[in-house]
């Protein structure tokens, strides 16, 4: 029979994650500080509990999800004053590597198994169940969230110890960032060349320039149908989360001493974008920057 979870944070990455746990059976008892947020759960079968500690109350599981590390860090301090030895603290929010290492030393100090379960697949992922996590902890602990991972997205991943999950998705997204440029700057210059978006396309993604930006994601209406750019880049991933990722990389790279040049740069891109009010668009809007002020 399937446990009772706690979720805290059900916004639009959140909400759909817990919804899928109730469709697979679980009890989920949620919070959110937004009104909006708990009254879309409210509808998607989710128990509604008037505080963070009352979601976690009674639950063998208790999932975060939160906008960044100081938050993830507050309400597991709070967690760890308030759940029971064993209870499985799981955060999938996407925050910096030291915040995932303290969140995870504040569970094992109250004697908790915790896992780090950072997500990519964007929105539509999060409702379809078709996200990957990429998991940071003990052995122990993985085995233990592995299950209700699943039940939340189509790929898992056990990626070392304490933090490496956040480790895993900030180089994923730096890679995806840098690559979702250099597919625009190609498609802006064959433009200005008179080449046409499928003719690039069609040879770009059977030759050398072939990656996930261009054949899945594409950022001019017309060849993938499903990107984000025939929907009048709505976003399935903002170009706001987009910038927060890379600039989660650079901390990191600073940190480490890793040197990411392109990464650097990038950042600086996706800043100038957000800076010019286009942090609500898809990530992949940042060609119409790319082409100049005109098609900004």
């Amino acid at each position: 029979m399937a446990g009772t979870i706690g979720f805290i944070g059900l916004g639009n990455m959140g909400g759909p994650m817990a919804a899928n746990l109730v469709k697979a059976g679980y009890t989920v008892r949620g919070f959110d500080l937004a009104p909006a947020s708990l009254e879309t759960a409210r509808g998607e079968g989710v128990a509604i509990a008037a505080s963070a500690l009352e979601a976690a109350a009674g639950a063998e599981t208790v999932i975060t999800m939160l906008p960044a590390g100081r938050h993830v860090v507050e309400v597991w301090t709070q967690l760890a004053e308030a759940v029971p030895d064993g209870t499985l603290l799981i955060d999938s929010s996407t925050v910096d590597v030291e915040s995932a290492r303290k969140s995870h030393a504040l569970a094992r100090g109250r004697g908790c198994l915790s896992v780090d379960a950072p997500v990519s697949g964007g929105t539509g992922g999060a409702r379809g169940a078709t996200l990957t996590f990429m998991a940071g902890g003990s052995d122990e602990a993985f085995a233990r969230a592995e299950p209700i991972l699943k039940r939340m997205g189509k790929n898992v991943f056990h990626c070392g110890a304490d933090g490496a999950g956040q480790a895993a998705k900030i180089c994923n997204n730096m890679i995806l960032g840098i690559s979702m440029i250099g597919v625009s700057e190609a498609f802006a210059l064959g433009e200005k060349l008179g080449l046409s978006h499928q003719a690039l396309y069609d040879v770009a993604s059977v030759s050398s320039g072939q990656c996930w930006s261009l054949t899945s994601y594409c950022p001019v209406p017309g060849p993938v149908p499903t990107s984000p750019a025939n929907n009048g880049y709505k976003p399935g991933f903002a170009a706001a989360l987009m910038l927060k990722d890379l600039r989660l990389a650079q901390a990191a790279a600073l940190a480490s001493g890793a040197a990411t040049p392109l990464g650097a740069e990038a950042a600086q891109v996706y800043g100038l974008f957000d800076g010019l009010g286009h942090g609500d668009e898809d990530f992949s809007a940042i060609i119409r920057m790319l082409r100049g002020a005109k098609g900004a």
